[in-house]
């Protein structure tokens, strides 16, 4: 006679995917969650910290057109959100319509693509003014050391007309209110951090000896309002230039440090740009799209809205995570893959719509420069992984120490 085994079958519920942009261990690689989340929740919840987050290209896209609904004026970190703190006047990526509108208009034109190609020439002898030495004592040097935070602050301070001679010392301080990690919180929740005295002096000498910088335009540029022409506060522009120091070191500064990593874990791809350079605009977008700068950008819910079927009431913090719209693969072909030939390269790095990065011209020319100059003293190099690091905050995903050493 037959024996039978009784068996039981356990069902387990399926485990749903988790994202905590403070993990600095999901921070190191999020790529294989956010792939996650683009499959299995498209609108994800995070109930410790209270937030929702959109993870596919088209999500992503469509959010951070839609500066009604998903709004800008409360912050654009999940901090400042949570912090329900009110934005300095001037500060253009935390403003909404109407005042980003009028600040949009004044400051875009002087960032326009043909006004950055004018300074093209000035950052090259920048680049060269670092790298020679570098080459003539052979061997190594840092991507991020010794070149990535020195362009940047060259570029920005030339622009906004701070002497040479005092940006080392901006540099330094902008580093620390940046990077140190000491209170990130409250210093990203401190109006303080936005207000930009660190140029109070520069600014009142140039409103008595104008030049031919962005400081000076800013403070005799005129603008339409509903009551007439009127000129941008002492304080909006003290802000205003804050802002552009910062935004215009940290991200180009980032890149740099990418540039650095995946070309020399893609070698064959670096000789292919160091024989041809007319691929190296190319390849700054696919560095771009593969390891952007900031992982995602918040914004605050500001009427009920709904997406995937699923309400999200007003006051909520919404996360555009950009890094993972970036690798999504209904929007590219072979996503996780890093192709300095990738064709029709539109990532969402520097955002979108209205809040579309003001700066994209000149770190797309900064990337290409500082690439252009390396790879002609420098076509070969690897990393010496044991004495780089990557840091990871919640915003930023970034090389801190990034040593090479070149030669084949």
């Amino acid at each position: 006679m037959a024996q039978f085994r009784e068996i039981t079958v356990v069902f387990s519920a399926p485990v749903v995917p988790y994202y905590d942009p403070y993990d600095t261990e999901i921070g190191a690689d999020p790529f294989p969650v956010f792939r996650r989340l683009r499959d299995e929740a498209p609108l994800y919840y995070n109930e410790q910290y209270d937030f929702y987050a959109l993870s596919r290209f088209d999500d992503v896209e469509r959010g951070l057109k839609n500066s009604r609904v998903y709004a800008s004026g409360r912050g654009v970190v999940l901090e400042q959100i949570k912090a329900n703190m009110t934005m300095p006047s001037g500060t253009l990526i935390f403003e909404d319509p109407p005042a980003h509108t009028i600040h949009r208009a004044l400051l875009g034109r002087l960032f326009s693509a043909k006004a950055m190609s004018a300074v093209e020439p000035k950052i090259r002898k920048f680049c060269a003014d670092i790298l020679d030495p570098l080459a003539a004592a052979g061997g190594r040097f840092d991507f991020v050391a010794d070149l990535g935070v020195y362009v940047p602050t060259q570029s920005i301070g030339m622009l906004l007309g701070i002497p040479e001679e005092d940006q080392r010392e901006i540099r330094e301080r902008l580093t620390v209110a940046t990077h140190d990690p000491g209170r990130p919180q409250e210093r990203l929740t401190s109006t303080d951090f936005y207000s930009g005295g660190l140029f109070t002096d520069y600014i009142n000498w140039r409103a008595g000896h104008p030049s031919d910088d962005l400081m000076t335009q800013l403070l005799f540029a005129e603008y339409d309002t509903a009551d007439g022409k009127r000129r941008l506060t002492r304080e909006e522009v003290l802000t205003a230039v804050n802002m552009l120091a910062i935004a215009g070191n940290e991200t180009t500064t980032v890149l740099i440090g990418w540039t650095g990593s995946l070309l020399a874990d893609h070698p064959d791809q670096r000789r292919q740009l160091a024989a041809d350079p007319a691929l190296i605009p190319g390849a700054i977008d696919e560095i771009l799209r593969y390891a952007p700068p900031g992982l995602q950008t918040w914004r605050y819910v500001a009427r009920d809205s709904e997406e995937h079927g699923v309400r999200i009431p007003a006051g909520s913090a919404l996360g555009l995570l950009l890094a993972s719209a970036n690798r999504d693969d209904r929007q590219y072909g072979d996503p996780e893959r890093f192709d300095i030939h990738r064709k029709g390269n539109r990532h969402l790095t520097f955002g979108f719509g209205a809040h579309f990065c003001l700066g994209a011209a000149l770190a797309r020319i900064e990337g290409r420069v500082v690439l252009e100059e390396i790879l002609k003293r420098f076509p070969d190099w690897y990393v010496d992984a044991e004495n780089s690091k990557l840091v990871r905050t919640a915003t930023f995903r970034a090389w801190e120490r990034l040593p090479v050493v070149t030669g084949a």
